[in-house]
């Protein structure tokens, strides 16, 4: 079997190889630069703006696994192209070349498209794929975390000095990124009537996710300190977003459009969107994940 992927450079994409890897699956993969060779995996240069890259990305895969998207910008309209446009790119590369199995990577923030234009562009890209005539299954991660992620690297980086900020009281849930990734790949060739045509909300298996504070706790005993975690009004945590693009442009990771949807309270993985237990469960929990990461974090010079 040959799976194409997008994304294959990102946090998640990198995931999947090593996954596939482990389960000696062949994969094409979409870059937009030159990569080092990597066993059973052959690189296509190219971006979701090029048809005919993205054709030859699809040509001969049984299915394709669509990760590639924005998750942050300071402009809105900035998510148009990656996440709308480029979805309906791939359904056309795939369709071109009679690839009929789509394993798109959504967010849980398309379920409330009015609070985030990232989660509005989500939101319309699951349209695409619904419309799309394609035997299609979507994923709705929520907070995925793991070596190489450099989101929840602000958390644990706050922790080592005691201090974690949280947005208003909520919950949510999280999943490793290992776990997201085998889930992706198992997905490909599960039984149909189990997962086709059908949007999955997976998580770590904790029931009722992670209130706010317990998940600040948590990550603090994986560094190693007890921490302190202020609930932030929106206003206050808008005002650290524009404080956050003075100092860092481009590259802030606390943007306006970000604070739109982590000040919801309800960022739990619904029960009756949970992947069938026959194609997957999750393996890592999250006390355990969140550990191994802040060990990756050290051992790797992050923290």
């Amino acid at each position: 079997m040959t799976i194409a992927l997008t994304g294959a450079t990102g946090f998640v994409g990198q995931a999947v190889l090593d996954a596939a890897t482990r389960a000696e699956t062949r994969v094409r993969a979409l870059t937009r630069r030159a990569q080092h060779d990597r066993e059973a995996v052959e690189w296509i240069e190219g971006s979701l703006s090029d048809p005919a890259t993205l054709e030859q990305l699809c040509q001969g895969a049984e299915a394709m696994i669509h990760v590639a998207g924005l998750t942050s910008a300071a402009d809105p309209d900035a998510f148009i192209a990656p996440n709308i446009d480029g979805t309906a790119a791939v359904i056309a590369a795939m369709k071109a070349a009679k690839c009929k199995r789509l394993i798109f990577v959504s967010s849980l923030s398309a379920r409330e498209p009015d609070l985030s234009a990232y989660g509005a562009s989500k939101a319309r890209a699951e349209e695409l794929v619904q419309a799309s005539g394609l035997d299609w299954t979507m994923v709705r991660p929520p907070g995925v975390y793991g070596p190489r992620d450099i989101d929840y690297l602000e958390m644990f980086r706050s922790a080592k000095w005691g201090l974690v900020p949280l947005p208003p009281r909520g919950a949510s849930s999280i999943i490793h990124v290992d776990d997201l990734a085998r889930l992706l790949l198992d997905l490909v060739d599960a039984p149909p009537a189990l997962v086709r045509r059908q949007t999955f909300e997976p998580d770590d298996g904790r029931e009722g996710g992670w209130a706010h504070k317990e998940l600040a706790r948590e990550i603090g005993h994986a560094v190693g300190r007890r921490v302190f975690a202020p609930h932030l009004p929106k206003p206050l945590m808008l005002a650290g977003a524009k404080i956050d693009g003075w100092l860092r442009g481009d590259r802030a990771r606390l943007t306006p459009d970000r604070v739109g949807y982590m000040a919801h309270p309800n960022w739990v993985a619904r029960s009756d969107r949970r992947v069938p237990a026959a194609v997957w469960q999750p393996h890592i929990p999250g006390e355990e994940g969140l550990r191994q990461t802040a060990q990756w974090y050290r051992r790797e010079g992050w923290l």
